[in-house]
């Protein structure tokens, strides 16, 4: 932190922001220094926990982010971009202090080109309302994670997060059109809203999955797509993952891509109910979603699957962003340290792993050894819109947790799993990014590239002011 005063930084912001939209408090400070981590996943930094900004600004415009940007260069404070605060990494933990950027007063929606297929918007509104105008314009939002009534468009794009119809359409970052930026130093740029050049480096790319490290995104021009004319669920039974994935891996060699694809194995599931279950979501025009329907089902009953009907899909499918909806209405409401009080995270643990296709299975095999070796259970096993994605949620047995020893024994081979994603050539984040819980990972990942993005950081923020120590950088 720089030697200004608080008063003085107080004073300063709201010169720019107006008073009314600095905040100082206990309560403001806290809840805008973390998300929606919790305590036991810092990543092993537990002093992480008592970690907060200086100040809360809430910018309304783009002016307004790059005068608080360049008075904070000027002066070597940390500037952390806050958006929906659901993040699951800690990537908005203070860990130099500074000020919280909440953007979440820039919310327009700009611009909807129902002819251009797309829409300009601001960093801090919410996917579900960008979603709901694109339907007034009889287009969607392609980006569908289970956080889309809470998350805000500028922190999708900065952790480059995946949602259920990514399959198809790509992550968020693969469907920003344009961005404009606030670079460290206060200066504006903006790229041009086009579908593709090759007059260059697509910088946009830059900035998306760079949790803001790399500039303040202050407006996105988004890709929609135009609302499907079909849609039908499937869902095929499997004894074992071993069995299913396959059939994925087969669909993706005959270009043949649903708009869901997860195929899940759970631990512990009644005698009567399948064990792995392929989950499948086609939508598009009419004939397109029959003709994929039937080759897949016809791929995956000549693998051994059964056909158990669009039921469990549709159920899936209709529940899956229940879960934002309670975290908002009851999980939210609360100061982190209420949150913290609640222990399940201190004994489960959930990976999202990139991998090649042929070295899914044999790691798999090995997330299981290293969980037998440590007492723990695999409860559950997934790849999520393509092959190459692995999810595992691992965990103490229930009725087990026996304090440190067991939350220990979880790190230790969370840890040992992470360590051979990367022997056997993966990544070891796909979704949420990195933050504070994996960012002591980074360097491993990036090896010698690592370089690269540090002398490119020192381009854009050459005092490194914004979100300091994330990403390796």
């Amino acid at each position: 932190m720089s030697t200004t005063s608080a008063t003085e930084l107080r004073d300063a912001l709201a010169a720019i922001v107006g008073g009314e939209y600095v905040l100082t408090d206990d309560e403001s400070r806290e809840r805008l220094s973390f998300d929606a981590v919790t305590a036991h996943r810092l990543g092993g930094r537990s002093e992480l926990a008592s970690a907060r900004v200086d100040a809360v600004v809430r910018p309304a415009v783009t002016a307004e982010v790059a005068a608080v940007v360049s008075f904070a260069s000027e002066r070597g404070i940390p500037v952390v971009p806050y958006g929906g605060g659901t993040g699951v990494m800690g990537a908005v933990v203070p860990v130099r202090g500074g000020i919280a950027l909440d953007l979440r007063r820039m919310d327009l929606i700009v611009e909807v080109s129902r002819e251009d297929r797309t829409a300009r918007v601001q960093p801090g509104a919410y996917l579900a309302d960008l979603d709901a105008a694109a339907r007034d314009h009889g287009m969607m939002l392609g980006h569908d994670p289970w956080s889309v009534p809470i998350a805000t468009v500028g922190g999708a794009i900065s952790t480059d997060s995946v949602g259920y119809r990514a399959s198809r359409y790509g992550s968020m970052g693969q469907q920003v059109r344009a961005l404009e930026v606030v670079l460290g130093s206060g200066e504006v740029v903006r790229t041009r809203p086009i579908q593709r050049q090759s007059s260059g480096p697509m910088l946009k790319g830059l900035f998306a999955g760079a949790e803001g490290t790399m500039g303040v995104i202050t407006e996105a021009t988004i890709d929609l797509r135009v609302l499907p004319e079909a849609r039908e669920f499937a869902s095929v039974g499997f004894d074992t993952f071993e069995q299913g994935y396959p059939v994925v891996a087969r669909l993706f060699d005959i270009g043949l891509v649903p708009a869901l694809i997860d195929l899940t194995e759970e631990s512990g599931t009644p005698e009567n109910a399948a064990p792995c279950i392929l989950y499948l979501g086609f939508e598009g025009y009419r004939e397109q979603v029959e003709a994929q329907r039937s080759r897949t089902m016809a791929e995956a009953l000549a693998a051994g699957g059964r056909d158990l009907g669009p039921g469990p899909t549709r159920g899936y499918w209709e529940t899956r962003h229940a879960v934002a909806v309670r975290w908002r209405d009851h999980t939210r409401p609360l100061r982190p340290t209420e949150r913290w009080k609640e222990q399940r995270w201190r004994y489960a643990d959930y990976l999202h792993v990139a991998m090649p296709v042929s070295r899914v299975l044999t790691y798999k095999r090995i997330c299981e050894e290293i969980a037998a070796c440590y007492g723990l259970d695999i409860r559950e096993s997934a790849v999520w819109t393509h092959p190459e994605l692995f999810s595992v949620f691992v965990r103490v047995p229930q009725g087990e947790s026996n304090g440190e020893a067991s939350a220990a024994a979880l790190r230790h081979a969370v840890d040992a799993m992470l360590e051979e994603a990367l022997r056997l050539g993966g990544g070891v984040e796909y979704c949420h990014g990195l933050g504070v819980k994996l960012g002591g990972w980074a360097e491993r990942e990036w090896g010698d590239a690592l370089l690269l993005a540090r002398q490119l950081k020192r381009a854009v923020d050459p005092n490194g002011i914004l979100n300091p120590e994330k990403l390796g950088l």
